[in-house]
Protein backbone atom coordinates (compact mmCIF):
# COMPACT_ATOMS: atom_id res chain seq x y z
CA UNK A 1 0.00 0.00 0.00
CA UNK A 2 1.73 3.22 -0.92
CA UNK A 3 2.25 5.35 1.64
CA UNK A 4 0.34 9.23 1.69
CA UNK A 5 2.92 11.72 2.15
CA UNK A 6 1.32 15.27 2.05
CA UNK A 7 2.09 18.78 3.68
CA UNK A 8 -0.49 21.49 3.87
CA UNK A 9 0.40 25.09 3.30
CA UNK A 10 -1.16 28.50 3.35
CA UNK A 11 -1.62 31.95 4.08
CA UNK A 12 -2.15 32.86 7.93
CA UNK A 13 -5.50 31.81 9.44
CA UNK A 14 -6.28 29.82 6.21
CA UNK A 15 -6.84 26.33 8.05
CA UNK A 16 -4.32 24.64 6.88
CA UNK A 17 -3.49 23.34 10.61
CA UNK A 18 -7.14 22.38 11.08
CA UNK A 19 -7.08 20.39 7.34
CA UNK A 20 -3.68 19.07 8.48
CA UNK A 21 -5.10 17.55 11.41
CA UNK A 22 -8.28 16.32 10.20
CA UNK A 23 -6.61 14.65 7.39
CA UNK A 24 -4.08 12.65 9.93
CA UNK A 25 -7.21 11.08 11.68
CA UNK A 26 -9.07 10.37 9.10
CA UNK A 27 -6.35 7.57 8.35
CA UNK A 28 -5.93 6.83 11.13
CA UNK A 29 -9.66 6.10 11.72
CA UNK A 30 -8.69 4.19 8.45
CA UNK A 31 -6.91 1.93 10.37
CA UNK A 32 -3.54 3.49 9.27
CA UNK A 33 -0.44 4.66 10.96
CA UNK A 34 0.32 7.98 10.59
CA UNK A 35 2.85 10.50 11.44
CA UNK A 36 1.63 14.40 12.34
CA UNK A 37 4.37 16.94 11.72
CA UNK A 38 4.42 20.73 13.33
CA UNK A 39 6.98 22.24 11.06
CA UNK A 40 5.34 25.65 11.50
CA UNK A 41 8.30 27.61 12.75
CA UNK A 42 7.30 30.89 11.31
CA UNK A 43 5.59 33.37 13.44
CA UNK A 44 3.82 30.23 15.36
CA UNK A 45 1.24 31.91 18.11
CA UNK A 46 -1.20 28.99 17.38
CA UNK A 47 1.01 25.66 17.29
CA UNK A 48 0.41 21.62 17.45
CA UNK A 49 2.31 21.69 21.11
CA UNK A 50 -1.19 22.10 23.29
CA UNK A 51 -2.64 19.36 21.13
CA UNK A 52 -0.07 17.32 21.04
CA UNK A 53 -1.35 14.57 23.51
CA UNK A 54 -4.91 15.19 22.72
CA UNK A 55 -4.12 14.08 19.43
CA UNK A 56 -1.87 11.14 20.05
CA UNK A 57 -4.19 9.83 22.46
CA UNK A 58 -6.40 9.48 19.61
CA UNK A 59 -3.81 7.61 17.69
CA UNK A 60 -1.99 10.17 15.44
CA UNK A 61 2.19 10.29 16.15
CA UNK A 62 3.08 13.75 16.86
CA UNK A 63 6.37 15.56 15.85
CA UNK A 64 6.23 18.70 18.47
CA UNK A 65 8.05 20.06 20.89
CA UNK A 66 5.52 19.67 24.28
CA UNK A 67 4.63 23.14 25.34
CA UNK A 68 7.14 22.90 28.58
CA UNK A 69 9.87 22.41 26.24
CA UNK A 70 9.93 25.75 25.59
CA UNK A 71 9.78 29.20 26.76
CA UNK A 72 9.36 32.52 24.82
CA UNK A 73 6.97 34.97 23.14
CA UNK A 74 4.56 32.93 21.03
CA UNK A 75 5.36 35.18 17.86
CA UNK A 76 9.34 33.96 17.93
CA UNK A 77 10.75 31.62 15.76
CA UNK A 78 10.85 27.79 17.15
CA UNK A 79 13.77 26.33 16.94
CA UNK A 80 13.37 22.99 14.59
CA UNK A 81 13.00 19.84 16.27
CA UNK A 82 15.51 17.36 15.63
CA UNK A 83 13.57 14.44 14.86
CA UNK A 84 11.88 16.39 11.68
CA UNK A 85 14.74 16.47 9.88
CA UNK A 86 14.44 13.04 9.22
CA UNK A 87 10.27 12.99 9.59
CA UNK A 88 9.57 11.36 6.29
CA UNK A 89 11.61 8.23 7.40
CA UNK A 90 8.62 6.75 9.04
CA UNK A 91 6.75 3.67 7.65
CA UNK A 92 3.62 4.72 7.50
CA UNK A 93 1.93 8.23 6.08
CA UNK A 94 3.24 11.57 7.13
CA UNK A 95 0.91 14.48 7.05
CA UNK A 96 3.11 17.81 7.61
CA UNK A 97 1.85 21.19 8.69
CA UNK A 98 4.13 24.03 7.20
CA UNK A 99 4.62 27.70 8.11
CA UNK A 100 2.41 29.80 6.22
CA UNK A 101 3.39 31.60 2.78
CA UNK A 102 6.63 31.36 0.64
CA UNK A 103 8.84 31.03 4.11
CA UNK A 104 6.90 28.07 4.77
CA UNK A 105 7.45 26.07 1.65
CA UNK A 106 11.20 26.79 1.91
CA UNK A 107 11.22 25.11 5.71
CA UNK A 108 10.43 21.63 3.80
CA UNK A 109 14.33 21.94 2.79
CA UNK A 110 15.10 21.10 6.13
CA UNK A 111 13.24 17.93 5.73
CA UNK A 112 15.34 15.24 4.20
CA UNK A 113 13.48 14.37 0.81
CA UNK A 114 11.12 16.53 1.45
CA UNK A 115 10.96 17.38 -2.89
CA UNK A 116 12.43 14.07 -3.47
CA UNK A 117 10.93 10.84 -4.87
CA UNK A 118 11.57 7.88 -2.62
CA UNK A 119 11.36 4.45 -3.85
CA UNK A 120 10.73 5.63 -7.07
CA UNK A 121 6.57 6.13 -6.53
CA UNK A 122 6.11 8.29 -3.45
CA UNK A 123 6.78 12.21 -3.60
CA UNK A 124 5.43 14.23 -0.76
CA UNK A 125 2.70 16.32 -2.25
CA UNK A 126 1.88 20.06 -1.45
CA UNK A 127 -1.53 20.89 -0.64
CA UNK A 128 -2.86 24.44 -0.22
CA UNK A 129 -5.32 25.52 2.19
CA UNK A 130 -7.32 28.47 0.49
CA UNK A 131 -9.59 31.05 2.85
CA UNK A 132 -11.13 33.38 0.65
CA UNK A 133 -11.77 36.21 3.58
CA UNK A 134 -8.36 36.08 3.93
CA UNK A 135 -7.01 39.36 2.19
CA UNK A 136 -4.17 37.86 0.25
CA UNK A 137 -6.40 35.30 -1.19
CA UNK A 138 -9.46 37.33 -1.22
CA UNK A 139 -10.39 37.60 -5.27
CA UNK A 140 -9.04 35.66 -7.85
CA UNK A 141 -6.22 37.76 -9.24
CA UNK A 142 -5.03 37.58 -5.36
CA UNK A 143 -4.88 33.77 -5.17
CA UNK A 144 -3.22 33.74 -8.35
CA UNK A 145 -0.64 35.98 -7.29
CA UNK A 146 -0.13 33.77 -4.11
CA UNK A 147 0.18 30.88 -6.41
CA UNK A 148 2.84 32.48 -8.74
CA UNK A 149 5.07 33.67 -5.27
CA UNK A 150 4.20 30.79 -3.65
CA UNK A 151 5.47 27.80 -6.00
CA UNK A 152 3.68 24.80 -8.26
CA UNK A 153 1.42 22.77 -5.82
CA UNK A 154 -0.39 19.58 -6.13
CA UNK A 155 -3.76 20.37 -4.59
CA UNK A 156 -6.56 23.22 -3.72
CA UNK A 157 -8.46 23.26 -0.98
CA UNK A 158 -11.06 25.61 -0.18
CA UNK A 159 -11.64 26.20 3.53
CA UNK A 160 -13.26 29.36 2.95
CA UNK A 161 -14.51 30.46 6.66
CA UNK A 162 -15.23 33.87 8.48
CA UNK A 163 -15.32 32.34 12.15
CA UNK A 164 -18.80 32.64 13.80
CA UNK A 165 -19.55 34.82 10.84
CA UNK A 166 -19.66 31.54 8.74
CA UNK A 167 -22.44 31.09 5.90
CA UNK A 168 -22.81 28.38 3.57
CA UNK A 169 -23.27 31.03 0.94
CA UNK A 170 -19.72 32.76 2.08
CA UNK A 171 -18.36 29.04 1.61
CA UNK A 172 -19.77 28.11 -1.78
CA UNK A 173 -18.37 31.74 -3.18
CA UNK A 174 -14.94 30.28 -1.85
CA UNK A 175 -15.77 27.61 -3.88
CA UNK A 176 -16.23 29.29 -6.96
CA UNK A 177 -12.78 30.73 -6.64
CA UNK A 178 -10.78 28.38 -5.53
CA UNK A 179 -11.90 26.17 -8.65
CA UNK A 180 -11.32 29.15 -11.09
CA UNK A 181 -7.69 29.90 -9.58
CA UNK A 182 -7.18 25.84 -10.07
CA UNK A 183 -8.30 25.65 -13.46
CA UNK A 184 -5.82 28.51 -14.36
CA UNK A 185 -3.25 26.53 -12.73
CA UNK A 186 -3.91 23.22 -13.71
CA UNK A 187 -4.11 21.54 -10.67
CA UNK A 188 -7.05 19.69 -8.55
CA UNK A 189 -9.66 21.08 -5.83
CA UNK A 190 -9.35 17.85 -3.65
CA UNK A 191 -12.34 19.60 -1.34
CA UNK A 192 -14.13 22.04 0.50
CA UNK A 193 -13.85 21.78 3.91
CA UNK A 194 -16.25 22.74 6.62
CA UNK A 195 -17.16 22.13 9.96
CA UNK A 196 -19.73 19.47 10.03
CA UNK A 197 -22.86 21.65 10.64
CA UNK A 198 -21.84 23.43 7.36
CA UNK A 199 -20.61 20.68 5.33
CA UNK A 200 -23.62 19.26 6.21
CA UNK A 201 -25.86 22.15 4.21
CA UNK A 202 -23.63 21.95 1.93
CA UNK A 203 -24.22 18.19 1.05
CA UNK A 204 -21.52 15.69 -0.32
CA UNK A 205 -20.47 18.26 -3.02
CA UNK A 206 -20.28 22.08 -3.53
CA UNK A 207 -21.46 24.53 -6.22
CA UNK A 208 -18.73 23.30 -8.37
CA UNK A 209 -18.93 19.86 -8.39
CA UNK A 210 -16.37 19.60 -5.37
CA UNK A 211 -16.27 17.13 -2.77
CA UNK A 212 -17.57 18.32 0.73
CA UNK A 213 -14.97 16.62 3.58
CA UNK A 214 -16.40 17.70 7.54
CA UNK A 215 -13.71 18.84 9.79
CA UNK A 216 -14.00 19.17 13.70
CA UNK A 217 -12.44 21.93 14.94
CA UNK A 218 -8.92 21.21 17.09
CA UNK A 219 -6.97 24.77 16.69
CA UNK A 220 -9.44 26.79 19.31
CA UNK A 221 -7.79 25.57 21.98
CA UNK A 222 -4.22 25.57 20.26
CA UNK A 223 -2.83 29.09 21.65
CA UNK A 224 0.98 28.18 23.06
Amino acid sequence: MRRVLEAYVGEYASGKSENAINRGLRLVRAGRRVRLVDLDLVEPAYTLRPLKRKLEAQGLQVLAWETKELIGPGEAAIPLKKEIVSALAFPGDVIIDVGYGVEGRRLLNLIEGGFAQANGEEALRLIMVVNTTRPVTSSLPLILAYLDEFGAVDGLINNTHLGEETTVELIQEGAVLVTAAARRVGCPVLATTALRPYARQLGSVDRMGNPVWPIERFMSGAFW
